[in-house]
């Protein structure tokens, strides 16, 4: 068993911290490094940077089994420790889908294989994610994976008698339903943002009420049979008021944002650059601040990254013809801070919580909810917050390279990760 003192840190509120390692675990903290034995460890020096539990990611496309050629499960999980995670939840959007037990014990398999973050699957809500029956729910449940999120995300379940049903059904065991939030009659053919900037430009629009439409419908299905409803990727300004109408009436609904949706707007579609397409699509700045403003006080939950990697050939190409969906791991810290912590929304220990504890709450991930305390284990990353680095598409992890951020300079380098008492990353080298 190996000890290991982090010493001369500082926490995220920028207090002194010292942390000791035995094996997997914390053994102590401190903010006096005089107060901890440190025999026998090896001793780090820190020099000032910041320690913080990993993050906790609910939404994430790791592609296998079936589309290897963009993500796999190792890639995705190294593209993850280096974005400072220590805990992704794969999508079921997978070839073939996550549906069955067999499926995401396959996906469970293959993180543990990897050893590099804890991968959880989320199970499909439908047979093949096609909205006509319900998956093996309970199955999956029970399964090694003990799967608690249910999503058909790509797919929204549309049908409310079959929304009910997966509502009811997850009632059981405490479990999800994680709404991709889009009516499909409303969206037909749909290539990005429904407003002036599309009509100038010619694309099919995406309207608000598409998204804003089904939410409202489920807020109302999980009040009428007292079940967990999760929204995917919260887009628009009248999504945020219709979450928070819900929440100050008791309704046990939680909520997700991406950075990219707290960042970009839907301007961007003017490049005619497919980097930019994604679902939902990038919205008004209007959306956009009221997206931030939500996640600052409490409306919408957590941050998620939609990490949603493509090959090459189904992004450089005409728009209508791309495939919607961008990477989000790597930068998901660096353009979360730089949307909230930097325009003084919210401070940074918050912002960790909203990316680490709170989502691993929502999951029930037990090992990340409370993880700096000791005797829990030690699942930690090192954050430089200085450090001012440039976002590069060609260096990223990932085997895909759709980035949105190329070229944007942005702080919070993630240096170091330590997942389960073992370095995964050292200087921002992912050790795989």
């Amino acid at each position: 068993m190996t000890r290991t003192l982090l010493s001369n840190g500082v926490d995220t509120d920028g207090n002194s911290i010292n942390i000791l390692i035995d094996g997997e675990r914390i053994a102590a903290l401190s903010r006096d490094a005089s107060q901890i034995s440190a025999h026998d460890a090896e001793v780090i020096d820190m020099q000032g940077m910041t320690l913080a539990p990993t993050l906790v990611d609910l939404h994430t496309h790791l592609r296998e089994p079936g589309k290897e050629d963009a993500e796999t499960v190792q890639s995705g999980s190294a593209s993850a420790v280096r974005g400072g995670f220590g805990a992704i939840s794969a999508m079921p959007n997978t070839n073939p889908v996550a549906d069955t037990a067999g499926v995401v014990e396959q996906v469970f398999s293959l993180g543990v294989e990897a050893g590099l973050c804890d991968v959880f699957p989320i199970g499909a809500v439908t047979v093949g994610q096609e909205g006509e029956r319900l998956a093996e729910i309970l199955a999956m449940a029970e399964s090694r994976a003990r799967v608690r999120i249910f999503s058909d995300d790509g797919h929204c379940v549309s049908d409310p008698v079959l929304m009910r049903r997966a509502l009811e059904y997850v009632k059981i065991f405490d479990g999800v339903i994680a709404q991709h939030a889009q009516d499909p009659a409303l969206t037909r053919g749909a290539q990005m943002n429904e407003g002036a900037v599309s009509a100038r430009i010619g694309l099919k629009g995406w309207p608000a009420v598409a998204e804003e439409a089904i939410i409202a419908r489920d807020v109302l299905l999980a009040d009428h049979v007292g079940s967990r409803l999760h929204i995917c990727h919260v887009s628009t300004a009248g999504s945020v008021a219709i979450i928070k109408w819900a929440k100050e009436r008791g309704i046990n609904v939680t909520a997700e944002v991406t950075p990219h949706h707290l960042l970009l707007t839907d301007e961007l579609a003017t490049t005619f650059d497919p980097v930019y397409k994604v679902n939902p699509p990038l919205r008004h700045t209007s959306d956009v601040m009221a997206l931030r403003e939500g996640l600052a006080d409490g409306t919408i939950d957590v941050i998620a990254t939609d990490h949603a990697p493509h090959p090459e050939e189904a992004k450089e190409c005409e728009w209508d013809a791309a495939a919607f969906g961008m990477i989000g791991l790597e930068t998901a810290l660096a353009i979360s801070s730089r949307a909230m912590v930097d325009s003084g929304l919210m401070s940074f220990t918050e912002l960790i919580a909203r990316m680490s504890s709170k989502p691993a709450e929502i999951a029930g991930y037990t090992d990340h909810i409370k993880p700096l305390e000791v005797g829990r284990l030690a699942s930690l990353m090192v954050v430089d917050r200085d450090r001012k680095w440039q976002i590069d598409r060609e260096l990223t992890v990932s085997r895909s390279k759709n980035t949105p951020f190329h070229g944007l300079e942005v702080g919070c380098y993630v240096h170091d990760v330590l997942y389960r008492g073992t370095w995964v990353m050292r200087e921002g080298t992912v050790i795989k």
